[in-house]
């Protein structure tokens, strides 16, 4: 099948599959109305999507089930039951007691959408054009994060709508990974034996550490960013002066800006190096984190300019870890590798989601980012180590 088939397909099972990702959080200001929703259940409506994500992807790394059952299916079924669980979600759930567990669910399903499309978009891609090809996978997952806030945002839709027509994208994406996907010409041979230990092992080896400690900063600042970015906005004051409503805001600098921002870095990756590229974009979303109490009371268009390079910087850097790491450890167990990198780095998530807010609550939105910028800042010396690192790491052994 034509190449560039291939990767607009699985970039389109991204964006629908990962709809139902932030689906909950772009309904929030319904819920607080509906359910009553509190700060603290507005955070685990997010939290448990991570808890769940990481435990889905330690299932699937000792299992190496992203090495060992054909992708495609992998992703199909995965996509399937994460929809299946929104779906239920928007037709049953009345509280957060029933939300919550679905939620949990939605993120192990989604354990084996993301890192599985990382793995078959690096079999359509050699090393000259990977930083590319997976800057286009992760501009589709950015996308498809946003989606539910541009649901929201443009039409009248009940929270109960937005949750369906994330779920109906999920199905959607479920069925096209079912009869398009195939692995590429660089697809890894299944791995031989199981072997979960690598996903610990690869630590020995000094370039997947580094790559993978430069990628534990880059998330310990992005999805807190993406989860909080609408009550920072909200709480600015100025939010009804910007542009668009609060939530087109969000889809437009996170999600629009994101997808700009992942396909410079996948272009920087391959032009300069993976270093240089993640080394960028990780101190320009740093310092953005060091500034964003000047920007608080910043005109509405000054603010949302700010927004949109934080946006694009934050997840510039993101393909560009995926393609090191799948570039440096070992070829037989790169889909445990990605997944392995996946399940420690959304854990470290549900610190600074859940740390965010109280923060916030204690000194005020204005400074509540601060405690993002060390994550950025402790990856890009990551990196810095990595570009200088003149061992090659084996790539045939275990």
């Amino acid at each position: 099948m034509n190449v560039g088939v291939q990767r607009g397909a699985i970039a389109a099972v991204q964006v629908l599959g990962l709809a139902v990702w932030f689906s909950m959080s772009a309904v929030v200001p319904n819920l607080r109305s509906d359910w009553g929703l509190t700060a603290g259940g507005a955070v685990w409506l997010t939290a448990s999507v991570q808890v769940g994500f990481v435990a889905g992807a330690v299932t699937s790394t000792a299992l190496n089930l992203a090495d060992r059952v054909p992708p495609q299916r992998l992703l199909a079924a995965s996509a399937a039951a994460a929809a299946a669980c929104t779906l239920v979600l928007a037709l049953f759930a009345g509280r957060l007691a029933v939300a919550v567990p679905l939620r949990l669910l939605t993120g192990v399903f989604l354990a084996g959408v993301y890192p599985t499309g990382m793995k078959l978009m690096a079999s359509w891609a050699g090393s000259a054009g990977r930083g590319r090809t997976m800057g286009v996978l992760i501009a589709a997952l950015t996308l498809g994060s946003s989606l539910p806030h541009l649901i929201a945002g443009l039409g009248s839709l009940p929270w109960r709508g937005v949750l369906l027509a994330a779920a109906a994208a999920g199905l959607a994406g479920s069925v096209i990974a079912l009869l398009l996907l195939r692995p590429g010409p660089y697809a890894a041979p299944a791995a031989p034996v199981r072997n979960p230990r690598y996903a610990l092992a690869m630590f020995t080896e000094r370039g997947p550490r580094l790559a993978n400690l430069g990628y534990f900063g880059h998330m310990w600042e992005l999805y807190a960013l993406w989860t909080w970015i609408p009550s920072f906005l909200l709480a600015t004051g100025t939010s009804r002066d910007l542009p668009v409503s609060v939530e087109i805001t969000v889809f437009l600098t996170m999600g629009i800006g994101g997808v700009v921002g992942c396909l410079l870095g996948g272009w920087g990756a391959d032009r300069f190096g993976r270093p240089p590229a993640a080394l960028t974009a990780l101190l320009v979303s740093g310092l953005c984190c060091l500034v964003s109490p000047l920007f608080f009371h910043a005109p509405p268009l000054l603010l949302f300019a700010f927004c949109t390079l934080w946006g694009a910087a934050v997840i510039a850097d993101s393909g560009v870890f995926s393609t090191a790491l799948s570039e440096v450890a070992d070829h037989r167990y790169i889909g445990t590798a990605l997944t392995g990198q996946t399940a420690i780095g959304f854990a470290l998530t549900v610190i600074s989601i859940q740390l965010t807010p109280l923060l916030a609550e204690a000194v005020g939105w204005h400074y509540a980012f601060l405690l993002l910028a060390p994550g950025p800042l402790a990856g890009a010396l990551a990196m810095r180590a990595f570009g200088n690192s003149t061992t090659p790491s084996p790539k045939g052994t275990s």
